[in-house]
């Protein structure tokens, strides 16, 4: 399930921990039950059998995972911008490295599963809009085929610790791009030609959303996918991610309930739609 609690204050804050429970239970009772039984697509089946349901604990999760422990005892104070959802104007508060990794990185059961999507489609071409402390970079920058991945960063401070860790561990595969994503993503694009896989968690709101969206989905590939982080976090985010589904571009989506992914298989004539338990 998502990170951190918070009240729901407005539609583009977080659900409550009553709403968020009751629609988790609704995710569980409705859900496939995540083992590929009555899937017909083969695609999808061969998705939940080889991503999905893959337990296996494997060497490239050993140098996130020894960077995670360090992170979560790291008592460096940082002077965070928030561009995120709830700020305003950018504002800016002091966090130390510890609350930033318990609170905003990736839990493993789902940053591996990112790397194993990124070794099931060969990507070589990777975006991530919100590096946060790397935690999750260094996963996507672990598929094997990965050529290039670039990672975008709101907070200066944060990018900064992020990239320092990429350079002490040898990870130059990996490209920090800095500042507001209304700014900086639509020059980066600008340099891209295609994008294989595209993993979406910065801002938890409606619109930017949907503008991410719409900007990255024509330099995505037949074969490539883009996942949306806490589709379910607020009825922004769950109006984004219905918005999103029935787009035409996307003849696939499936939910699985703290992420959702879209792909845009062409050969693929009938729109089809998957909620699956992970």
């Amino acid at each position: 399930m998502p990170g951190p609690i918070a009240l729901k204050l407005g539609k583009d804050k977080m659900y409550s921990p009553f709403t968020m429970a009751w629609k988790y239970l609704r995710y569980l009772l409705t859900a496939d039950n995540g083992r590929g039984h009555g899937i017909h697509s083969p695609f999808v089946y061969q998705l939940i059998r080889e991503v999905f349901m893959d337990q296996k604990r494997l060497a490239a999760y050993e140098l996130p995972e020894e960077y995670r422990r360090s992170v979560l005892h790291n008592t460096t104070l940082l002077d965070i911008e928030d561009l995120g959802a709830g700020s305003v104007g950018g504002s800016r508060r002091k966090r130390t490295v510890a609350s930033i990794a318990r609170n905003s990185v990736k839990h493993q059961r789902y940053a591996s599963l990112l790397f194993r999507l990124g070794c099931f489609l060969k990507a070589r071409r990777i975006l991530e809009l919100g590096t946060s402390l790397g935690v999750t970079s260094m996963y996507l920058a672990a598929v094997s085929t990965a050529e290039e991945v670039v990672t975008m960063e709101g907070s200066s401070a944060i990018a900064d610790q992020a990239e320092a860790a990429f350079r002490a561990r040898g990870l130059n595969k990996i490209k920090v791009v800095r500042g507001n994503f209304d700014d900086r993503l639509p020059e980066l694009l600008q340099t891209m030609t295609q994008i294989d896989l595209v993993y979406v968690d910065g801002n938890h709101r409606k619109n930017p959303t949907l503008d991410y969206f719409n900007q990255t989905i024509p330099l995505v590939p037949n074969e490539g996918c883009i996942v949306f982080d806490d589709i379910h976090w607020s009825r922004e985010m769950e109006e984004a991610w219905a918005e999103i589904c029935a787009d035409h571009r996307v003849t696939l989506s499936i939910d699985l309930f703290a992420i959702g992914l879209v792909f845009v298989r062409k050969e693929q004539l009938e729109k089809q739609h998957f909620t699956i338990r992970y």
